[in-house]
């Protein structure tokens, strides 16, 4: 048999995970969740009955990721919507169920602003719930096709930056199909590269506290067959200096007007490397992720989580540290937590933002402005 030429792809393409999706018990209507606070352990789902039970999940972590979140309150509107709820107030919760996640709101209001289309033209509880449906669905199919064009273009990029084979990527938090409706923002351009044979070593960083690059992005990169090993947060810097890392790819959670990047805590220590060691930093996200109303990154609001997560370890990824049933001390009782769930990466240190329509570099306020002009997806009040 002859060798396999070095650009066959490698993944034969594990089944796709199924992250959320509508179902319709006996019981009712329900929004069904891959349980992600029990991953790696175990696949699990969380059958969320009502629009309350979606928020849980959602502070609780067991859904998250800019997109899927929009997606989440996109099917969290049309749920309410279904149960003859209060559907502006369903989207008020879900909106507010995490500040600094901006997709959450947009698919929330989204889907609320087409039932209120529905029955303002004429259409009965049954048929504007039925739209309602159809938009979230529609929003969930378009963040799929969406991870798909961010790869080819973050692909590109790549190849621009980095001459040559064999890419060492570095990546923080977990940006894959566990945060999309596709392959996902970031880690879908390192999943590219994969299939193509140009990634030669994907760092996976640990993310604490609660660990999304060890539980997940491993998990992800090890069902694809993936070159990964993982790194405590703190040994990043080693890594660049080792001269071991080609590439940054992170993902974002709000790009305010000025191109400033709110992110997983641990995002700007990261991008702070990158500058000091000349190696690219870019952004993937889509321009749902664009929020035009936030001036800059000062305007962000950065959610503040419980300082459990930081005082406490759990082995149970079932039972995250700071939930119901806590974990195990790991500092002194009464002791004080800083647990910023985000920082904010100023667009001077971030070499390019990808999205869905195309790659922006310099990032700057103009070119974003122009860029999301291109695109419908950011017009929703």
């Amino acid at each position: 048999m002859a060798d396999q030429d070095a650009r066959t792809p490698v993944d034969t393409g594990p089944p796709a995970l199924s992250v959320i999706r509508w179902d319709e018990p006996p019981g009712g209507p329900a929004v069904v969740l891959l349980d992600q606070t029990r991953l790696p352990a175990e696949e699990a789902e969380l059958v969320c009955g009502d629009v309350p039970a979606l928020v849980r999940a959602i502070q609780a972590l067991a859904v998250r990721g800019a997109p899927l979140l929009g997606i989440a309150g996109a099917y969290g509107v049309a749920l309410a919507a279904a149960r003859g709820e209060d559907v502006a107030r369903a989207a008020e919760l879900l909106e507010r169920a995490r500040p600094t996640a901006v997709n959450l709101g947009y698919g929330a209001r989204r889907v609320a602003a087409r039932y209120r289309a529905a029955v303002g033209g004429g259409s009965g509880p049954e048929a504007a719930a039925a739209a309602a449906l159809a938009e979230a669905r529609a929003l969930h199919e378009e963040d799929a096709a969406a991870s798909e064009r961010m790869a080819q273009y973050g692909l590109e990029l790549l190849a621009e930056l980095l001459p040559g084979d064999g890419h060492r990527l570095l990546t923080h938090c977990n940006t894959g199909a566990l945060v999309s409706g596709g392959a996902g923002t970031a880690f879908a351009v390192a999943l590219r590269a994969h299939r193509e044979g140009s990634l030669r070593q994907l760092w996976v960083d640990e993310t604490r506290p609660l660990l999304q690059g060890a539980r997940l992005t491993a998990f992800e990169a090890r069902r694809h067959g993936m070159p990964y090993t993982l790194l405590t947060d703190s040994a990043a810097g080693s890594l660049f200096a080792a001269g071991e890392v080609d590439a940054v790819l992170i993902g974002a959670d709000r790009i305010a007007a000025d191109g400033s990047v709110a992110n997983k805590v641990g995002s700007y220590p990261l991008a702070v490397l990158a500058k000091y060691h000349h190696v690219p930093f870019v952004v993937v996200a889509p321009t749902t992720t664009v929020d035009p109303k936030t001036v800059d990154g000062t305007s962000i609001v950065v959610e503040q989580r419980s300082a459990r997560e930081v005082t406490e370890f759990t082995s149970d990824p079932g039972v995250p540290a700071g939930g119901e049933g806590g974990g195990t001390a790991v500092a002194p009782p009464g002791t004080q937590a800083y647990n910023p769930a985000f920082d904010i990466t100023p667009p001077e240190l971030v070499t390019a933002i990808v999205t869905e329509e195309g790659v922006i570099s310099p990032v700057t306020g103009v070119g974003l402005a122009e860029l999301c002009a291109r695109s419908s997806q950011v017009t929703i009040s």
